[in-house]
């Protein structure tokens, strides 16, 4: 296009007086220059025009405009030697004409095509945080108003905001006395706040003025301002006075408020670009106001990681670079370093300060993270400093990208973002852990010792033939209770301990479910037979085995037997069977009881609780610890418990184990 247009205005004669100036008499007085023919003239200037702008398309403005102003003079000069010498008009300006033309064109172009990228990006860098709808906007800047309402009082509040014609109007809008609408045009207290709004959002601070109302005392006018820009005005009538001590809480509500409306007016403004929207200033004012949507979500963001800082345990981020992203003062205290020290260090120098003869290599536990994927956990202790932390190394990772790609057909794996590093002190928490150890321990052997006596002495006196009837009753009673007292401490010491959590002390071997049933029942086979109950097996033939400690699964198998067996009705049946489901084991005992209620099924596997049936008292014998002690041991070793119940119907406890 350039390249034509010139070679019209040349043609039509145009260019003539310009093209003169680049000319020179020749120099043997002839009296005409020669010049080209139409076609030959128009396919040089259409080949300049078009080299020109691959030149410059290729390699911008800046690197073309420099040759393009040497081969300008250039040719400017062989236009001048060509026209003396050899009388030769070599068409230097619509040359230079269109050549001019199709740089400029050409790096407007390019400008629009990266305008349009900016444009592109901007509006989905401030989409991919908040896309809000209108009434979503609305709903921000009523919660906004409420908080104001919950704090100050007023009487009513407006959030104002500029049309398309630069004018306030309405945006949002709450009442504390809620009556019907109110024709605001012809409301002067309306457009006496409207104009208090307009000098507020002048002064760029907040306006106070004293009214002589019934219901209000002041208005205040409060600009609302995101990054030294006004988006709107904040107008509150209040029936106190104003304190100066709200000044802050203001501001801070209006900066919320202030980018709630810009994302408002970036949403609004998202639609359908135009070929010259380049050079539009509404257009450059829209990408502007995404830009400061923008800003604006980085800083709402920005909360996370500022919350941080109140959290008691410490925590670091680090760069995927070694660098530190962030450190609280928390995690320097911990680490015997300043803040400022902190700021210094490197994410493995910051680990540097951990070192223990357990986390002796801090690099060797970071790259596991990062290969695995799986965080990174160890108790240290320090003796010199008398402490134990808790530390955890993570890989966080962009939730966001997951999240974007569940509604495409393409899978994304989320982006691995930074390293986390949090650390615990467990110092108290291991005091108070030795304090409990330290109980259970006098319970061990400090009552133990004197129940045994008790026990032992009421046995040889219920065995004395001289001893009247009625001692002998009460010395029975004496042994039958402490024989209980002993075995709800030895119960109770056996749970203490799996909470301990010593999965060291498990003994874990190839274990067949079904022998331990077959074991189970035959030593419990005399109890049922003494309640006439029937305890009869189900075992399923080739159950693969489970890994699991004999005695702790035999005595969980035990005590479920023994419920069922206490808690069932003469001439009823026990059932104890196997089966494997999937990649489990499963046992079950199933009775045909009384049953349990539906309120006490959940609870039937907590510490000390007993199920009280209808009518009748608690079961004095129970310890209520013998479930309990079931759930702990099966689940650590990695199985789940269940009960289906029905009440007057039985009862259904099974475990599952995971197959080996």
């Amino acid at each position: 296009m350039a390249g034509s247009l010139s070679v019209a205005l040349w043609w039509a004669g145009l260019l003539n007086s310009l093209q003169n100036a680049f000319v020179l008499a020749p120099k043997d007085h002839r009296p005409l220059l020669i010049v080209p023919t139409f076609w030959v003239g128009a396919a040089l200037i259409l080949t300049v025009s078009l080299a020109v702008a691959v030149d410059v398309g290729r390699f911008g403005g800046r690197r073309s405009f420099i040759y393009l102003g040497g081969g300008f003079l250039g040719l400017a000069g062989v236009s001048l030697l060509a026209s003396w010498l050899f009388s030769i008009d070599i068409l230097f300006t619509p040359i230079a004409l269109a050549a001019s033309i199709s740089a400029v064109t050409m790096q407007v172009k390019r400008l629009r095509e990266r305008d349009i990228q900016l444009t592109e990006k901007l509006n989905l860098a401030s989409g991919k945080f908040e896309s809000l709808q209108s009434d979503d906007a609305q709903n921000r800047l009523l919660s906004g108003l409420k908080l104001l309402d919950t704090v100050l009082s007023p009487s009513e509040a407006v959030v104002f905001r500029r049309d398309d014609d630069g004018r306030l109007v309405s945006s949002a809008r709450l009442r504390a006395a809620q009556g019907g609408p109110t024709d605001t045009s012809r409301n002067s207290a309306w457009r006496d706040g409207v104009r208090l709004c307009e000098r507020a959002m002048a002064a760029g601070e907040i306006i106070v003025e004293q009214i002589e109302s019934d219901d209000s005392v002041a208005n205040i006018a409060l600009p609302l301002r995101h990054e030294d820009r006004t988006a709107g005005a904040l107008l509150i009538r209040v029936s106190k006075e104003f304190d100066e001590d709200d000044r802050a809480l203001l501001m801070a509500v209006g900066g919320q408020m202030a980018r709630n409306l810009q994302r408002e007016e970036a949403h609004k403004g998202t639609g359908k670009r135009s070929l010259l929207a380049f050079f539009s200033a509404r257009k450059a004012e829209q990408k502007l106001q995404s830009l400061y949507v923008l800003n604006g979500a980085l800083l709402e963001q920005s909360v996370g990681v500022n919350a941080l800082s109140e959290m008691g345990d410490g925590i670091a981020l680090g760069y995927l670079d070694g660098r530190i992203a962030y450190t609280n003062a928390a995690l320097a205290k911990l680490a015997g370093l300043t803040h400022d020290q902190t700021r210094n260090l490197s994410f493995f120098d910051l680990l540097d300060s951990f070192r223990t003869d357990v986390f002796d290599e801090p690099a060797i536990a970071v790259r596991r993270v990062l290969q695995a994927g799986e965080a990174y956990e160890r108790e240290l202790h320090f003796p010199n400093r008398n402490a134990t932390y808790g530390l955890r190394i993570s890989l966080v990772l962009d939730n966001s990208i997951a999240a974007s790609s569940e509604t495409s057909q393409t899978e994304v794996a989320p982006q691995p973002l930074c390293l986390a590093l949090v650390v615990k002190d467990l110092t108290l928490l291991k005091e108070y852990e030795q304090l409990k150890s330290d109980m259970i321990s006098l319970m061990s052997h400090e009552l133990r010792t004197p129940i045994t006596s008790i026990n032992g002495f009421a046995e040889l006196l219920s065995a004395d033939d001289k001893l009247p009837e009625q001692a002998r009753e009460f010395v029975t009673i004496i042994a039958n209770e402490s024989q209980r007292l002993s075995r709800m401490i030895n119960t109770f010491l056996t749970v203490a301990k799996l909470q301990r959590k010593d999965r060291q002390e498990f003994l874990k071997i190839p274990l067949r479910l079904d022998e331990v049933v077959k074991e189970t029942v035959a030593s419990l086979q005399r109890v049922a037979k003494k309640r006439r109950i029937r305890l009869v097996e189900q075992p399923t033939p080739r159950l693969p085995p489970v890994a699991a400690d004999k005695s702790m699964i035999t005595q969980a198998v035990k005590n479920l037997v023994s419920n069922a067996i206490k808690y069932s009705p003469e001439r009823t049946t026990v059932t104890v069977s196997t089966m494997l489901e999937a990649e489990a084991v499963r046992l079950c005992v199933e009775d045909r009881g009384y049953g349990i209620p539906a309120e006490a099924r959940d609870r039937v596997w907590e510490k000390f609780y007993r199920v009280v049936r209808e009518g009748q008292e608690k079961d004095e014998e129970s310890t209520g610890l013998g479930l309990s002690f079931v759930r702990e041991v099966v689940e650590q070793h990695g199985g789940t418990v269940d009960l289906d119940s029905e009440v007057g119907r039985g009862s259904k406890f099974s475990f599952t184990l995971p197959r080996l």
